[in-house]
Formats: structure tokens, sequence, C-alpha cells
């Protein structure tokens, strides 16, 4: 089996009928707009051939009415129609006089957008001659913010999603008398311009029809984009009050899945939506004006990724058709129907003619990775290509994970699998997929976390992700593909092979991915802060194979040593913070060797890390302030440490009464970790282990601190093991292949031994 998302078939479908009216006036405007003309319908004979049907087209939307998008159509009827109902105008009204009307009415557009429809209802207003705001997402590029501005529009940039615009120009039309909403989404209160932009993409529909008709080719598939369902709708009405009646399969992105949601549900759904090229269908709520008849009358709904869609614009562009994102997803949800034989041959066979909508025309866009990937060593190689530098770890500036954050979010859609984009702090995000159990078992969590130090002490290409070899080894190359990015790799492929097996575990299986391990550990504090726990836990750090079930914790104590600033050469009045400093510090040093000892651990720890003071050498110092990191275990406390070095001061001060200082301050504390040997989890991932390699692992302490440290204090019992490599923050990382691949292994049988 798969472990991609399935496709949703409504058989029911094949048997629903729908009236579709004759529109008074529609073709009239339309005709009567400058530069009309039907678009292409192009056919695709050699992907027909390959596909086993009988013809293929696709309706190329790249120049409608000089824009690069079928858009036009519904925004330009849908702005007749609220203009004509706002002064009270009859259909019948020409384009000329219902422009002399709305500038003597001082009439102006609203629209929010991701793109296309704000263009097109700016283009409309700039026809008609009266002014348009147009609200748009901040995530928008560059490039569409300048298109939409170059046709005359005010724009309005909104820190938030698509939704978040709609409601923001809903609020700003709703305050002025004569600012006309033009929205393609429906709600409560608001049915009638999204109803009239669904009328107004009813032309290409019949330009499709007549052109068929003239060929003589009936029997037809058409595939549809969806983002709100304005145009899903218009075409499943359309081609359901045919007779006989065509097949409508409607396409969304993997990452905004809101018709496929409610379909599934069979409910109204708003989804959480996250990066996508796919732009204009960018959406997390379908139209309500539209979900009733869409959820009676589309015969399935297929959900694609990103790359899928580039991967149809370059096979599009290849045939001379201009395509962008959203003009290839048609293709990609072609291609996936192709490969699917249940349900799927009712809609696709050797008599099947089929029409691509291809809705909008070429338009830069990053190149997106391959969210189908599943194995270990490939996952490795695309995480390891993506920059998540840690952006607070060194001079060096890094970019964060929101890149990485947005490819894990596209690869758990792709599947279907909960996730949630856990984001406390700006551009610092973490993402927890889960595939949910039947609630009867335990669950598991892995946790990895995203960034990397800095790209700048690499020696090579720090983003390769290349196979090599290295000491006789199939290894990775790249910066964090060691740390950790390999180990977060085995743990994803663990989880799509459960997810591909269709075998439902009695516990959850949680992927937690975090940012910020390498600096102050936020990823995993704001996911414990979010409530996310579970009955055990790994952490895939690169342990070289060993299982590490307890470490050290840290707590770093600032202490100031005071003095009396004053003229060097004043011996009377200055006090020289610094040299008393040296008292401290060999009580620090006496008091070192008192520090207790862990029988798993050993001997506690302390060093001074740091030590400031003075301004100049003329000068008396009147402060010194040393920071000392203790690396803690079990029986050691924030509060012991503390009184220690208070007790510690005191005492100095108590034998020389010129020793000033201010009460010591903890800056950062992180606890220990330690789960026994014996403990069930940890005699569960021995026994796993053992069955996959045929010999028992090495379970001991470390001398590292990691975020299983944070897990365990909140009773998760956690474990640090991940694969072997070399490199670990040097000029040159590498984790080795087959280690990965038995790392995969052992992960699923974890899940299966531990979930099931």
């Amino acid at each position: 089996m798969s472990s991609r998302r399935p496709i949703y078939f409504n058989p029911a479908a094949a048997t629903e009928r729908i009236a579709s009216p004759q529109i008074e006036g529609l073709k009239a405007l339309h005709q009567s707009i400058p530069n009309y003309a039907p678009t292409p319908l192009v056919e695709l004979p050699g992907l027909a051939a390959e596909l086993g049907v009988r013809a293929i087209f696709i309706k190329d939307e790249s120049n409608r009415f000089g824009l690069p998008s079928f858009k036009v159509l519904g925004a330009s009827w849908a702005c007749f129609r609220a203009i004509a109902a706002h002064l009270g105008l009859p259909l019948t009204v020409s384009l000329n006089e219902i422009s002399s009307r709305a500038k003597e009415a001082s009439i102006s557009l609203t629209a929010a957008t991701m793109g296309n429809h704000g263009r097109a209802v700016a283009f409309m207003a700039r026809l008609l001659g009266i002014e348009a705001q147009i609200f748009i997402p901040s995530a928008i590029d560059q490039e569409t913010k300048n298109l939409i501005a170059g046709e005359g529009a005010k724009l309005i940039i909104v820190q938030g999603d698509y939704d978040r615009a709609v409601q923001e120009a809903l609020g700003e039309s709703s305050t002025q008398n004569n600012a006309l909403l033009i929205q393609d989404t429906a709600f409560e209160g608001y049915e009638d311009v999204p109803a009239w932009i669904v009328e107004g993409y009813s032309t290409m529909m019949d330009e499709i029809l007549n052109d068929l008709a003239q060929r003589g080719l009936a029997g037809l598939l058409v595939l549809t984009p969806a983002g709100v369902g304005s145009l899903a709708h218009a075409v499943a009405k359309h081609c359901k009050s045919q007779e006989p009646a065509f097949s409508v399969v409607a396409v969304e992105p993997d990452t905004a899945a809101c018709l496929y949601s409610s379909l599934t549900t069979g409910k109204m759904m708003t989804v959480q939506t996250s990066s996508s090229i796919m732009d204009g269908m960018n959406c997390g709520t379908v139209s309500s004006t539209a979900w009733p008849d869409i959820q009676r009358l589309v015969d399935a709904c297929i959900t694609v990724s990103s790359y899928e869609s580039h991967c149809a614009v370059q096979y599009l562009n290849s045939k001379s058709v201009v395509a962008g994102p959203c003009g290839g997803a048609s293709l990609a949800a072609l291609r996936h129907l192709a490969t699917v034989k249940e349900n799927a041959s009712s809609l696709l066979n050797k008599d099947s003619v089929i029409v691509l909508l291809s809705t909008e025309g070429a338009r830069k866009y990053p190149t997106p990775k391959d969210v189908s990937v599943s194995d270990v060593v490939g996952l490795t190689q695309t995480l390891t290509q993506i920059n998540s530098s840690n952006s607070t770890l060194s001079v060096t500036d890094g970019v964060g994970e929101t890149e990485i954050v947005n490819y894990l979010a596209a690869w758990f859609a792709h599947r279907g699998i909960e996730h949630h984009w856990i984001e406390k702090v700006p551009g610092r995000p973490s993402i927890v997929g889960v595939l949910r159990g039947s609630g009867e078992g335990q669950s598991l969590m892995f946790n990895g976390h995203t960034d990397t130090v800095s790209l700048s002490s690499y020696e090579s290409d720090p983003l390769s992700g290349s196979i090599g070899t290295k000491d006789g080894k199939e290894v990775i190359f790249g910066r964090g593909c060691l740390d950790m990015k390999g180990g977060l790799a085995a743990a994803l492929a663990a989880l799509s092979a459960i997810k591909a097996s269709g075998r439902t575990p009695r516990g959850d299986v949680i992927v937690a991915a975090v940012s910020d391990e390498e600096d102050a550990s936020q990823g995993t504090q704001d996911v414990i802060a979010a409530g996310w726990r579970a009955d055990a836990a790994v952490l895939p750090e690169p342990t070289q194979g060993t299982i590490i079930t307890a470490h050290k914790g840290f707590v770093w104590i600032e202490v100031d040593i005071l003095g009396v600033a004053a003229h060097g050469s004043d011996l009377a009045a200055g006090e020289d913070a610094i040299l008393y400093a040296g008292s401290f510090l060999q009580a620090l040093e006496k008091y070192q060797s008192q520090l207790p000892v862990d029988d798993l651990l050993g001997q506690a720890s302390l060093h001074c890390g740091l030590i400031r003071g003075g301004e100049e050498p003329s000068s008396y110092p009147d402060r010194c302030t040393i920071t000392v990191e203790f690396r803690t275990i079990p029986v050691q406390t924030q509060e012991s440490i503390l009184a220690d070095i208070s007790a510690l001061l005191k005492g100095i001060a108590q034998e020389n009464l010129r020793f000033k200082y201010a009460e010591p301050r903890i800056t950062m504390s992180r606890p220990t970790q330690k789960v026994l040997a014996g403990h069930p989890f940890v005699q569960k991932v021995v026994a796993c282990t053992s069955a996959v390699l045929g010999r028992e692992p090495i379970v001991k302490g470390g001398s590292f601190w990691t975020d299983a440290a944070l897990l365990g204090a909140v009773g998760i019992p956690s474990i640090v093991y991940g694969p072997a490599g070399d490199g670990l923050h040097a000029k040159q990382e590498l984790v080795e292949v087959e280690n990965l691949q038995e790392f995969e292994k052992i992960f699923i049988q974890l899940i299966e031994s531990f979930c099931y």
C-alpha cells in the first residue's frame, strides 16, 4: 500500500443532475470586453497514448483579456452585477453605461486575493475607471504584488493567511457605503457575489463544450483546480447539466485540502494551510454557496504536491502550453488518477475524453522539493539540502527553520498525516506529525531537531546532501546530515512505512521536528507547552548506535564580585574587584573536589566559562562577573547549587571584610536526564535492535546534553539513540548510509512492538 493520502471517490455523483439556466447578459458582457476571444483547447495526443485514453485536451487560460488567468471571467461578471445591483440597473445595461454610472456614484471595488482574483478585480476597476483596494497576505511574492498594483489598485498587505485577508477586506468594505466587496468566498450573509463569480466561469465551459461538439467528442471527464471552490462549482454544474452527464474531478494542493477534508468528513471544514507554489489554490475554507453542489456533484477529489504540479508545468511547457503551478495541478492529478486501479476505472478508461483546466499562465516560483520521498536515504539527502541553520546561534546569521518546516508540513500533508505547526517565537517554527492510534495502546514520540549550526564553517558545499564514500563506507555529506537530519529522516521513514502498511496502531506515533535545539531548545519547550506527551520518546541524535539513557544537566550561575571604581593612583579609594575574585576562584576550586558522584554519570563538574571585569588598565574595576557552568547529576538542584555558591561567598566575606558581592543568579538551567537501563522501554529498544541487527547495542550514559532531559522532566521516559557518522559541527559532516537504513528498520520494529 501507499502512504499517500487516498483519492476521494463519490460514486453517487454519476447519477446526479442539475439544471443550468441561461444567464442573461453574461455572453454580451464578456464579448464587450476588449480583446475577447475563446482561449485555446490544446490536444495532447502523446499523453493520451501514454495513459491509454481516447483523447486529452487542455484548456489554456494563460491569456484571457491580456491577463494570465481565467479569474477575470468570474470577476468581471461579479463586478458588473454588483454595480448594477447597487445602482438598480438592468443586466441589459452596457459596459460603458456601467462605467459612467459607477464613476458618478464614486463606487470602488474591494477584494482579498492570493494573486489572480485580485488582479482581475483591479483590471475591471481600471476598465471601468474606478478605484480598487486589494487585500493580500504578506507572504505573497513581490512580483505578484507588483502586477496587481500595476493595474492601478491600492494594495493592503495583511499579516496573516488568505482567510485573514478576506476578513479584513470584508471589514473595510462594510465601513464604506460605496465600496463593493467582490469575493469568491461565500459565507453567511454574503452569497450573491460568489454565486455571480461562478456564473461568470460558465463562459469557459461553454467554449469547451462548443469546441468538443465541433470535433464530435463526448464522454467527457473534466479535471478542475479547486481553491475556495467557485471554479469547481461552475464546472460541476455545467458537467452535470449535460445529457449524458460528464464526470468531474476536483484538484487541491496537499497543503490546502479544505474541499477534500470537507468531502471526507461530510461537512464543511476549515483547514490550516501551509506554503504552496499553487498560490491561487492555497485556501483554507470552501465557499458556502459552492459546497452543497460540489458535495453532491463532484465524482472525485485529488490532492497533489507542489513538486507534482511543478513537474506537470515542465511537461506542459515542453508541449508549448504556457502554464503556472495552478495550471499544472490538473495534469498532476490526472497522472495520479492513472496509477489508481480501484474505483478509478469508471472515470478513466480507453474511451475517456479528458479536459484539463490550466487556469493560469507562467509565473516565477521557487522550485519545490519532492515530498513523495519516503526512504531514509532520500529523506536525509532532501532535508540536508534545505538550509535550516540556527538564526541565533553564531555571528553568522542563520536562516532559521521556516523552510524546512514548510517542507515537513507538505510531507505530512501528502500522506494525509495529521500535523500541527507550533510557532511561539516568530520565525522559529516546529511541527508535530501524529499518526493517530485507536486509543488502546502506548504512544511513542520521536523528537528530532531541524536546526543546524552555521554553514560558514563547512569546507565545501554544506547543502549538497550528496552520496560518496569515506573509509570504504557509503555516506551522505552535508551540514546537519548527522546532527541530526539523518536521525529525523529515519523516524519519518518509519512513520511513512507504518502509514503505508494500512494497519492502525493502538497507540499514537508522533514525530516532533523541533527548532532551536542547537541554542536554547525553544522548539521542544514549545511542543511541551502545547501539551504534547507520549508514553516514551526516542531522540535520534547521532550516538554512533549507542543507546544513551542518561546525561548530565547544566546550570549557569553568574557571580558579581564588587569593588570600588577609582583612579589607578588612588590606593585609598580603590577596591579591586578582579583581585578579590581570586579568593572566590580559589574557594570554587576547593568546592569542585567535593561535588557529588552518580553511579552512571560519574562526578558532577564545574568550570568557569566567562570572566568579565574592568574598563581600562588605569582604573580600579568596580565589578568582576564570573559565569560558572555546572554539569549536574540528579541529586543536584538549582536551589542546592545556588545555596552552595551563596554559602561559599558568605564564608569568604566573613574572613575578609573588604570582600563584597552581589547575590549569585542563575542565567540558564537545564535538567539532568536518567532512565535506568532496566526500564521496560529501554529493554524494548534493546530487543528491537537485537532483532534487526543480530546483536545487542551498548547502553550507557552520555556526556552531552539533549532535549531528552526536557521530555524526562515532564514524565516522558526518553532515550537518545541514533546513527553513526563523523564531523559534528566540523568542516565536513557525514552520516553512514547503511546505518541509516538499519535505524529505519529498528524504528519500524519499535513502533510495531510498542504501539500495536
